[in-house]
């Protein structure tokens, strides 16, 4: 784990500030207003307003406008995060999945599917065909024990990407196998991916990663290249 990721589970604590910025009656979810919208290549920022002080958030691309409210859940607190589109350091920024919108009980996403990211996490009727030397998704959650720490090779379809969270952007491979209903691997790489593209990687596997703040993965493939 990079010394930044290390910095950010230290800051743990703080990430409390997130939830106390204000909850709706539901305490699964925050209620937010927006206040203000910037939007970059792959990413919404949103200045809201919720209980507490006025924070920002970024999810991926979607359209928004000042005075619209909507609800999220987790979040991972970013602190003195760089924007290299905004050219400017938020003291506190929470990355989010996406936003919900609708009364408590009944909210929906609003997140739009946009180039670079999708809007909810499925399973797809992708079937890959398994290269040489390649581990079934299915096999990795299975017995993840048996592949921890080692260098494994996996091969499907993007759908989902995050870029440049934490110094690092985060794919989603779907192969069409599936264990106990998982089939969805993450994996953090330097490279950049397209969603919808059919790609070989290969990474060290982590097993029972937690971040912080519902950002835990039962396995994740770390430091991940994309390989012939």
């Amino acid at each position: 784990m990079s010394k930044m990721n290390l910095r950010y589970l230290l800051i743990a604590g703080l990430i409390l500030l997130a939830s106390g910025c204000g909850n709706s009656s539901n305490s699964e979810f925050t209620t937010v207003t927006v206040k203000e919208v910037e939007q970059v290549a792959g990413y919404t920022y949103l200045f809201v307003k919720s209980k507490g002080p006025d924070f920002w958030v970024a999810v991926p691309t979607m359209d928004a406008r000042p005075g619209e409210t909507y609800h999220y859940q987790g979040g991972m607190l970013m602190e003195d995060f760089y924007s290299k589109e905004l050219d400017r350091t938020f003291d506190k920024v929470i990355f989010l999945e996406g936003l919900f919108t609708g009364e408590e009980g009944t909210v929906q996403t609003v997140q739009e599917v946009t180039p670079g990211s999708t809007a909810v996490l499925e399973k797809t009727d992708v079937v890959v065909e398994a290269g040489e030397g390649t581990i079934p998704i299915a096999d990795l959650y299975s017995d993840p024990g048996s592949f921890e720490g080692k260098m494994v090779r996996v091969k499907g379809e993007v759908t989902k990407y995050n870029p440049a969270i934490m110094e690092l952007n985060w794919v989603h491979i779907q192969d069409g196998t599936e264990h106990e209903g998982k089939f969805d691997l993450t994996a953090t790489s330097i490279e950049s991916f397209e969603v919808g593209s059919i790609i070989t990687l290969e990474g060290v596997l982590a097993v029972d990663r937690d971040f912080g703040y519902g950002y835990r993965y039962e396995i994740l493939l770390e430091k991940a290249t994309a390989v012939d």
